[in-house]
């Protein structure tokens, strides 16, 4: 037991340690943002963010209250385990039939508040999906979320069963190991599950894009475009996968709506988490986390891991320890997110651009202007649009 606790401890070090190393604190040095949100949208753009807001927010807030009260009673009663327990079959069968089951239960039990939003999204002109296209996608991520949440709790229960006093040892190497693994393979394994990718035709756009991409000493092998039109309006681009497989994906309605030099804008942003190698450090960290993770599970059930009654339980915290570590993990990733905005600044030094680009994805994503203090620290991954907008200005500022 103590020494869980000492290697616990350790990762838990690692975390702080490439947090440290790796995320910007402060983003930009010298910079004082004045955020004025009435200086770049309308008070009607400001009042149709804000009425989107009201609608949507109930059904999606109400959704995830009610998935955790759900894995709560299953995982903190007896009723998850007797279900678990009673299923027919090995241990395993056991274990892949009761994930089934009881994440089933709480997808259908918040299915209607998931139908709500998504009638909200399409009043507001977000989703361009229909119906059989909202079921696919829904159950499509459902298949993923099982199979892998399964495969996870069945290595983990037999490493219990094998090692009940010590299984937290090559538990945690497997958690980091997986973590790792599941990064390198979604953009090849997990994408191409929702979107098809097109190589984006030869022209003076995907000539600019790799051209930026050289300048910025960032090797990619492609520029691809997804077709997220068939779902959605908003607009994008990333880059995704590591090495070989690094590539530029741009949005389909981003290059339907914006002019090139705000494309290239956006995707100068995501370069800039290529140079820093922020999804390795993401990764890095991801793996320390799921090997602390582990050993907390040890440290909370110790033996009894092994019982296919505690899957419940399991399942349980997977869901809430997310949500309360969001606030720490959100902040890192909106330093990292600003960062990357600086840096798209200092490699195209294109202010006004930026500014024109950041206003128009924030109107047509309808993103929220001034969100409260708990919403922006339990769920904003990126700085707002306006706190963006200013720090941009700032560097103009300190850009001269």
């Amino acid at each position: 037991m103590k020494a869980a606790w000492l290697v616990l401890g350790a990762c838990l070090v690692g975390v702080v340690v490439t947090v440290l190393l790796t995320v910007p604190f402060p983003v930009l040095p010298g910079a004082h943002p004045h955020v004025d949100v009435m200086r770049d949208f309308t008070s009607a753009q400001v009042a149709r963010e804000q009425a989107y807001h009201r609608a949507v927010r109930p059904p999606a807030y109400l959704s995830l209250a009610l998935s955790l009260v759900i894995a709560g009673f299953l995982g903190l009663s007896r009723w998850g385990g007797r279900i678990v327990q009673g299923l027919p079959g090995h241990w395993t069968v056991k274990v892949l039939l009761g994930t089934t089951v009881l994440v089933a239960i709480g997808q259908l039990l918040t299915l209607p508040l998931d139908v709500q939003s998504e009638r909200v999204l399409r009043r507001y002109g977000l989703s361009t999906q229909d119906w059989a296209g909202w079921t696919d996608d829904l159950l499509r991520g459902l298949g993923i979320r099982i199979l892998t949440t399964s495969l996870v709790l069945v290595v983990l229960i037999a490493l219990a069963r094998r090692s009940p006093d010590r299984w937290w040892i090559p538990g945690a190497a497997v958690a980091a190991v997986f973590t790792v693994v599941a990064s390198f393979a979604y953009p090849v394994v997990i994408e191409p599950v929702f979107n098809s990718f097109a190589k984006m035709p030869a022209g003076q756009l995907r000539t600019d894009l790799l051209a930026l991409a050289a300048k910025d000493h960032v090797r990619v092998s492609d520029v691809l475009v997804a077709d997220a039109s068939k779902r959605t309006t908003a607009l994008n681009a990333y880059v995704s996968g590591f090495g070989s497989t690094r590539r530029i994906v741009v949005y389909d309605t981003l290059l339907k709506t914006a002019t090139p030099a705000e494309v290239e804008l956006v995707v100068a942003h995501e370069l800039g988490h290529a140079k820093r190698n922020d999804v390795l450090h993401g990764t890095i960290i991801g793996a320390f986390g799921a090997a602390a993770a582990v050993i907390a599970l040890f440290l909370v059930l110790g033996a009894s891991a092994a019982d296919v009654r505690k899957v419940p339980l399991v399942l349980f915290l997977a869901a809430i320890a997310p949500l309360l570590l969001s606030p720490l993990t959100n902040l890192v990733s909106r330093h990292i997110e600003a960062r990357a905005d600086m840096h798209a600044l200092d490699l195209t030094h294109d202010v006004p651009t930026y500014i024109a680009s950041e206003k128009t994805l924030a109107t047509t994503n309808l993103s929220d202007l001034s969100p409260n203090w708990l919403v922006y620290n339990l769920f904003y991954t990126h700085p707002s649009d306006p706190q963006r907008l200013a720090l941009a200005r700032e560097w103009q500022r300190l850009h001269p």
